[in-house]
């Protein structure tokens, strides 16, 4: 199919690569996680929802019942209120700090996970901000040691007036092996820290630890809420629970040849046809989040049936092997969704790359068209 420019000048018109997000399957993995855990939940949709689309992710999300909405920063808050969405938010990873005056004005929670942070946000709040103090319950990687935790709560008494004591949470460094054992220890210390925050005079106090494996597996972890963003978007590092994935990555077909047996396929020729064959050149590539490194074995959907990707991944392009079928130029392949049968799954694509469904969903380059299904 053409369209006239000017004479004598053509455009051809394809599919353009497009990830596609599945509201509906959003809606479904959150009452799977209400089958799992009988408290409120948190969405969280940092990282443009796990590169699902903010908006179109929380939106489905809050439709379905979230209590909560979970960002990377204060920014991202102010992002979603300004869509429209009015339950409430928290930020808690602040790559470039806190905009105190922002948080408060917006009306998003922050958490705040050491001493220099809570003195620094202090100092910067015209209004009062509502704070989660962040506790360090067994990852090292942000939040407040145990050893500090009192100087934490100090600081929190001197402060008041310019912030208000919310909420207090945790991580679980070890809930995907799907074992409560693993997260007994980190149980124990934020229900430790939760009851020195009761002590020191604060509350009533919103309690949360578990994101998706806890939720899922162990209700131990559940206190007062859960944080669930991976299993919004289908992915369940604890591989207990089956949900849906909720996008769909499509691409076009750029050129098609018939080979002969013998012939070496792309960059370094490190595939060589075995028999004669059609090859299908499909415009996507590592540029785009198509993993270079991947498994053989690894393929693609096109015409209903799964083909072997062969050669290396190109930055702009993938090829195909298609046997004895010939697609023309414009045949969509499907890379990964959720439809099962011949189109291969997020959770499929890692393995191939020896990486997480997480590293698959949050790579798709900004070349790729977004859309809403």
């Amino acid at each position: 199919m053409t369209a006239v420019l000017a004479e004598g000048m053509t455009l051809s018109r394809l599919h353009a690569p497009t990830l596609s997000t599945l509201p509906a399957a959003v809606t479904e993995n959150l009452r799977r996680v209400r089958e799992a855990a009988a408290v409120p939940v948190m969405a969280v949709v940092k990282a443009d929802a796990y590169g699902h689309g903010m908006v179109a992710v929380a939106t489905a999300a809050v439709a379905a019942g979230a209590e909560w909405l979970g960002v990377t920063d204060v920014a991202e808050g102010v992002a979603l209120r300004e869509a429209g969405l009015r339950v409430p938010i928290l930020a808690w990873l602040h790559p470039a700090g806190i905009d105190a005056p922002r948080a408060a004005a917006a009306g998003v929670d922050v958490a705040v996970g050491s001493v220099d942070e809570l003195r620094q946000l202090a100092a910067d709040a015209v209004a009062s901000v509502r704070v989660h103090l962040h506790l360090d319950t067994g990852m090292a990687r942000g939040g407040c040691p145990v050893e500090d935790w009192d100087a934490l709560l100090r600081t929190a008494r001197a402060a008041r007036g310019r912030i208000e004591v919310v909420g207090v949470m945790g991580h679980l460094p070890c809930a995907d092996a799907a074992d409560p054992r693993a997260n007994a220890a980190a149980v124990l210390r934020m229900r430790q820290g939760r009851d020195a925050v009761l002590r020191a005079g604060f509350g009533p106090l919103l309690v949360h630890l578990a994101a998706t494996s806890g939720a899922l597996t162990d209700p131990a972890t559940h206190f007062d809420m859960v944080r669930v963003g991976a299993a919004l978007v289908g992915i369940d590092p604890s591989e207990t629970v089956s949900l849906v994935g909720a996008s769909r990555l499509t691409a076009p077909v750029v050129h098609s040849a018939a080979v002969p047996a013998g012939t070496v396929v792309g960059y370094g020729g490190t595939h060589t046809t075995a028999a004669a064959t059609h090859l299908s050149v499909v415009g996507v590539g590592y540029a785009d989040g198509v993993p270079r490194e991947i498994a053989p074995g690894a393929g693609v959907e096109i015409g209903g049936e799964r083909h072997p990707i062969v050669g290396r991944v190109s930055m702009d392009q993938i090829v195909v092997d298609t046997g004895g079928r010939a697609f023309p130029r414009g045949a969509v392949a499907t890379v990964f969704g959720p439809d099962g049968g011949a189109v291969p799954s997020v959770q499929e694509w890692a393995r191939w790359a020896g990486t997480i469904p997480h590293t698959i969903v949050t790579g798709i380059g900004p070349r790729v068209k977004r859309s809403v299904a």
